[in-house]
């Protein structure tokens, strides 16, 4: 089952910019592995604030992750223009 979240989350990456690590409600989850990997562009004509910026790109990330034992599959965005990361969706 998919749950849909976008709550912002705390990133460690790897110098290439992989997820490492984040944060999410105050537990640290560590990346295991990455299962996907995509860009696309914002939407900026549906975002007013940002109309007369660059339109910038959504980085998505799915990664297998857990907190201890329990591995889940987490799917995070990070948006380029803002430099913000958040928890999209989450598969359990």
């Amino acid at each position: 089952m998919t749950r849909v979240f976008g709550d912002p989350i705390e990133v460690a990456t790897a110098a290439d910019g992989r997820p490492r690590g984040f944060v999410w409600r105050g537990r640290e989850y560590t990346v295991r592995r990455v299962l996907e990997h995509w860009v696309t562009t914002r939407d900026w004509w549906h975002e007013r604030d940002l109309a007369d910026t660059e339109p910038g790109e959504r980085e998505y990330w799915r990664v297998e992750a857990s907190p201890g034992r329990e591995t889940g599959v987490y799917e995070l965005r990070h948006d380029a223009v803002a430099g913000v990361w958040t928890l999209a969706r989450m598969w359990d």
